[in-house]
């Protein structure tokens, strides 16, 4: 059963539709960095995954079906039937699924730093118990240490303070274990040649969460004419620490989206 996912919509109404996918414990907010490029050429649909900020939270575990799912009814509350897509690790999952599932719905898809295979399913089995145990400030600082390189991290302390807040405080734990749950079942190797969007992959190369090589570049090989782009000291959410180069990088691939 799908969930109302909490989302904004952005932008000239008549514009071509960017659907916007977050990562693993963050919110629509890290596309913050892109929104006001994006914003004066598309209509942005940011949205939270189930169990994250606003969004509702149902019993676990999850499918990534499920979360590719929630946001099919999303859109068609809203009245989009086609759209580009622009998702990083989860939120990238997701994008996938759909582009697979639907891809008459799909115009262009861009991914970062996102995987077709995480593997290690018993680390996020694992994570699940202790988030479902002691909540998402029990594994805060470890996960949240992950997403930027030390250089970045040191030098805008003060975000990456807002990021561990926001992951501490904002993530519902059963849905954030259930989405844990939903990473450790995840295979989508067999479904990437049904993506027929325009595809980007950014990968963050210091990204130690999921590594370019095999994560990245098994989908960029798995989807038909995909391009890869390793971006240069960045690690797990590239976007936010490079979107200098990202976001230029973003604008060029998903360009009017029509």
């Amino acid at each position: 059963m799908t969930v109302l996912l909490a989302h904004d919509v952005l932008g000239d109404d008549d514009a071509p539709v960017l659907v916007l996918g977050s990562s693993l414990g963050t919110t629509k907010d890290m596309w913050q960095p892109q929104l006001d490029a994006f914003a004066q050429r598309f209509r942005v649909i940011r949205y939270e995954h189930r169990g994250h900020s606003r969004s509702p939270a149902p019993p676990g575990p999850y499918a990534l079906d499920d979360l590719g799912a929630d946001v099919l009814a999303l859109l068609d509350s809203l009245g989009v039937d086609d759209f580009a897509y622009a998702g990083v690790s989860l939120g990238g999952m997701v994008g996938l699924w759909l582009a697979a599932q639907a891809p008459h719905r799909v115009r262009r898809l861009a991914v970062a730093c996102t995987s077709a295979l995480p593997g290690n399913p018993g680390a996020w089995h694992t994570r699940a118990a202790a988030v479902r145990a002691g909540g998402t400030a029990a594994v805060a600082d470890a996960v949240v240490a992950r997403w930027f390189t030390p250089a970045w991290a040191h030098e805008h302390h003060d975000e990456v303070g807002r990021f561990t807040d926001t992951f501490s405080e904002r993530m519902d734990r059963e849905g954030y274990a259930g989405c844990c749950e939903a990473l450790a079942s995840l295979d989508l190797r067999s479904r990437l040649g049904s993506v027929t969007a325009p595809t980007l992959v950014l990968a963050g190369v210091d990204d130690l969460a999921l590594p370019p090589d095999p994560h990245s570049v098994t989908i960029a090989q798995g989807v038909p004419g995909a391009r890869l782009q390793l971006v240069p000291d960045a690690a797990h959410l590239a976007t936010v620490e490079r979107a200098d180069l990202c976001t230029p990088l973003l604008l060029d691939h998903l360009g009017d989206a029509s």
